[in-house]
């Protein structure tokens, strides 16, 4: 398992390629980054994205997530969320 994590304006993204039979599946958290945020729950979460598609390397699964997670940020502010 291989993770990656990343700070986009108040929001935190958690990425993990998790090893699975035929590749890596990806999974994708984002929660707020604010004081407080830590009661609220998560923004989005997702352990098996894109219905467990397999990727061939860690590194393309957890691309594809942290990409995944940096859109959800931005229809988030597109709605009128802090960012």
């Amino acid at each position: 398992m291989q993770f990656a994590e990343a700070t986009v304006g108040s929001f935190r993204i958690y990425v993990g390629a998790l090893e699975a039979e035929g590749g890596f599946t990806a999974a994708l958290v984002v929660r707020r980054n604010e004081p407080g945020a830590d009661t609220r729950p998560d923004l989005f979460r997702d352990d098996g994205l894109a219905c467990g598609y397999r990727w061939p390397t860690a590194d393309a699964a957890l691309q594809y997530a942290m990409n995944r997670g940096r859109d959800l940020v931005r229809r988030q502010v597109g709605e009128g969320q802090t960012a």
